[in-house]
Formats: C-alpha cells, structure tokens, sequence
C-alpha cells in the first residue's frame, strides 16, 4: 500500500482532473496538523480514516469540536467515509458498526434527490466503497442524496452548507484491490470474490468530484 498517496492528495488528484480550477491545503489532524488559523478556505473536507467516527480518541474529539465550530460558524463542510459519519455524529446523528458487515468494491446506489450542483446529472450512482460502520441517524435538517438497500444513508446534503458521501470518490481500481488483497482474510473467501468481480465495473468518481467542487462554488460561497 505504501505506493499509493495519502488520503489528502487522492482527493486533490481527483479534483486536478475536473473542470473547475480549486486549490488545496492537506493537513494531517491525526498528528495535531490542522488548518492554519490565519488562513481563510472555501470549504473543509474530511477525508477516511483508519479509525472508527465514534471512536474516543483525543484527536477525533478535538476534530468534531472544530467542526461544529465551523458549522456554526456557517462555513461550507464536506465529508467522505469517515468524514461522512463524523459530520453526521459531530451534528446530532449516529454512525456506528454496520450489521450488514464490509461493504467493499464497486457499489450502486439509487439517487433520492436532485440538486442544481448535482451536474451533470445521472439516473443512479456508483461508487467505489470501502467500510464496516454507516450512518444510522441523519443529522436535523438532512436530505438524502443517495441510497441503497445495503447503506440507506449513503450521501446526504444540509441545505447548501454540508456535503457528505460514504463511497470513495477519491479511489480508483488499483487501490481498491489491493485494499482487498490486505483485507481478504477478514473479508471472507465469497465476500472479497464478488468485490474483486465488481472491479470490472466502471464508477463515478469524477463525476462526483465534479458535484463537490461545484457545491462549494454554488452561489452563496466564495469563489476558490
């Protein structure tokens, strides 16, 4: 795994790749690296992580209660796999261990509802994927973007202020399948099989890079 970049530059690879122009700044909060307090951002993305969102880890608390200062702050907030449930447990709702176990590989999903920045737009999603916990209670005031019988609650938007995914936009095909070569013992001999079979199927992530930076630049925002 060493070869592959960390979570902070897959999401700034994948946003060089979109039409918009954004810049970036890749901070490791785990190692007490937040963003600098001179500076002033667009919007905050919390990548995956390693870690459980509802862990008791002092740099996990810390982090949600720098979110909820800038979520009440009304800075723009987005969030993907571990983001997408920290957001959702930082503002009022619950992410925990799925009894459904690992959702892995290629993932589809129906989309609930539609946004102007949703564009362009498609009829459903897929997604890379890569997890054991989910958000089992949407924060107040949350809509449902995305879903499926597997993760009901699998991307949801407050208002024009928060965006959250639990799929990988960020991933491509090389890195999934050798997160799932890691993790094949864990998985299961049919669990990890029907992943790695999945991997035939071309996902959205650019697509859904696309979605986030126009988010963050939909009017009502400052301009990267």
């Amino acid at each position: 795994m060493a070869r592959y970049q960390g979570k902070g530059r897959r999401f700034v690879e994948l946003c060089k790749r979109q039409r918009i122009v954004a810049g970036f700044d890749v901070c490791n909060v785990m190692n007490g690296d937040g963003p600098p307090a001179e500076r002033t951002f667009d919007a905050y993305l919390v990548t995956g992580s390693k870690a459980d969102s509802f862990g008791d880890d002092p740099w996990i608390q810390t982090l949600k209660a720098y979110l909820l200062k800038l979520y009440e702050r009304g800075e723009k907030l987005l969030g993907v796999c571990f983001g997408h449930q920290l957001l959702a447990l930082t503002l009022g709702g619950k992410a925990e261990r799925a009894d459904k176990g690992w959702g892995v590989g290629i993932h589809r999903y129906s989309l609930a509802a539609h946004a102007p920045w949703m564009d362009p737009q498609v009829s459903e999603l897929t997604l890379l994927i890569s997890h054991q916990d989910q958000v089992t209670k949407l924060p107040e005031g949350a809509t449902v973007i995305a879903s499926s019988d597997f993760c009901p609650n699998a991307a949801y938007h407050i208002r024009d202020q928060v965006l959250c995914l639990q799929g990988h936009p960020e991933f491509v095909h090389d890195y999934s399948r050798a997160l799932l070569d890691a993790r094949q013992a864990s998985l299961g001999d049919e669990v990890y099989a029907k992943a790695v079979a999945s991997l035939a199927t071309e996902h959205q992530g650019d697509l859904v890079g696309e979605w986030m930076l126009r988010f963050v630049q939909q009017p009502g925002s400052r301009v990267i």
